[in-house]
């Protein structure tokens, strides 16, 4: 054997064994990945049941139902998640964030069951772009600045900043 055919071998068991480990490093991983969807998306994609996925949108006014305690102790809640198109019933048992409210914003992470239900693992509440912290809401109130049902000004703007440093120094 000829070294150039010695090299070519040892280039071509190189390259197989390469393809070999990515392929089972991508395969690992392919259960680790949760893609991200919004109900509508969902229904699109026909996402296998069984499967982890994110469900992103608004929790449906009306639709929130606390159930009996489980045998833990974990308060069982369900409720349904829409995109103003399409809506999906989820199941989640345990302590729902503060911010959960009918009408918020709210991301899911749990199964997609046979029945079309996601069993959430996690619930995760989102604020809206008018979200404001307490002690600067409280400084404009007090500065007459602040109207109920007025759109408020995000917490990083120099006007909110301002009005709550000014209150602050009183």
């Amino acid at each position: 054997m000829t070294r150039r055919r010695r090299r070519l071998y040892f280039v071509l068991g190189g390259t197989a064994l390469l393809t070999v480990a990515v392929l089972l490093a991508l395969n690992a991983m392919r259960d680790d990945l949760v893609f991200f969807y919004s109900p509508s998306e969902l229904a699109q994609k026909h996402v296998t049941p069984g499967r982890t996925v994110r469900i992103g949108g608004l929790v449906e006014t009306g639709s929130v139902h606390r159930d009996k305690q489980t045998a833990d102790g974990r308060l069982r809640t369900s409720f349904r998640v829409t995109d103003a198109q399409r809506s999906l019933p989820v199941r989640y048992a345990g302590p729902l964030p503060d911010l959960f409210r009918e009408g918020q914003g709210v991301v899911v992470e749990g199964k997609l069951g046979g029945d079309g239900t996601l069993v959430a693992s996690q619930v995760l509440a989102k604020h809206d772009e008018r979200y404001m912290p307490r002690e600067v809401a409280d400084a404009l109130k007090k500065s007459g600045r602040w109207q109920e049902g007025a759109k408020a000004a995000p917490a990083n703007t120099p006007n909110a900043l301002a009005a709550g440093a000014a209150e602050a120094a009183r």
